[in-house]
């Protein structure tokens, strides 16, 4: 079982969606993404299969959450620097998980 100790370990912050770039070498569809997480943490890749549910249009400006302490994931010819964080729909692709209202970037989840 974990602990709330291990949950402190994971440092899940809010960022903004800058970029979104075209990923046409994934094996399943997906973007690359270039977040802000604001001063602290400035600006972080990231890989996604978004493209089920997000045109890329949608998704520059939203806020999303992010687990920033892994590290950094080679996804093909790409690196993830955070991993970007949703839940399944009802087909299994994912719906990003995202705060209501404006938040801090860089701000994290307690």
């Amino acid at each position: 079982m974990a602990t709330i100790e291990d949950f402190e370990k994971i440092e899940i912050r809010c960022g903004r969606i800058i970029e979104i770039i075209p990923f046409p070498e994934a094996r399943k569809p997906a973007y690359k993404i270039r977040i802000d997480f604001g001063p602290g943490l400035g600006i972080r890749m990231s890989c996604a299969q978004l493209p089920a549910n997000y045109e890329a249009g949608q998704l520059v400006g939203k806020l999303v959450a992010s687990v920033v302490n892994f590290p950094p994931r080679k996804i093909g010819p790409a690196l993830s620097e955070v991993l970007v964080l949703g839940f399944p729909d009802e087909n299994g692709n994912a719906v990003l998980v995202s705060p209501d209202r404006e938040v801090p970037l860089g701000g994290r989840l307690f």
